[in-house]
């Protein structure tokens, strides 16, 4: 993998939220390639006309319109050939029970959206390192929150 581009899929609806999270990885020392969709219905098409190649991590929204990205979590986590996929929630909300049943339904990890673009910066670069080191296995409960 180290001679070809880490491939990112981002699931977000927000328009602002995308090309915050393109630039913060522009600048990044990553050979990576970042694909966007709008909503879930749109993620779920990318997915099934992609198999042969699918991104190594899906940054996922939660508030998503057509299909939620909640939904969409437990869609991909119930289908064989997409349960692989390291699944990164990427969203405003602070709940912890949120968390915790995101978690549960087998999350990878959980970036709070940073408004800070060096935050934002750190934990993009953290969560590729993290899903490089570690591919697809579930951290603890404690690490799965990922902070600036």
């Amino acid at each position: 993998m180290a001679n070809s581009d880490f491939q990112i899929l981002l699931a977000d609806d927000d328009e602002d939220d995308c090309m915050f999270f393109k630039e913060a990885l522009d600048e990044l020392a990553l050979c990576a390639t970042l694909k966007t969709v709008n909503n879930g219905v749109e993620l779920m098409d990318f997915l099934e006309n992609n198999l042969p190649n699918l991104p190594q991590v899906l940054f996922l929204d939660l508030n998503m319109p057509r299909k939620s990205g909640t939904e969409c979590l437990l869609e991909i986590k119930q289908c064989e050939k997409f349960r692989h996929l390291p699944i990164i929630i990427y969203s405003t909300s602070s709940n912890i029970d949120v968390m915790d049943q995101l978690y549960r339904q087998g999350a990878q990890y959980y970036i709070r959206k940073p408004a800070d673009f060096s935050n934002l910066k750190r934990v993009i670069s953290r969560t590729i390192e993290l899903i490089k080191q570690k591919r697809v296995l579930q951290p603890s409960r404690e690490e799965f929150v990922i902070q600036p």
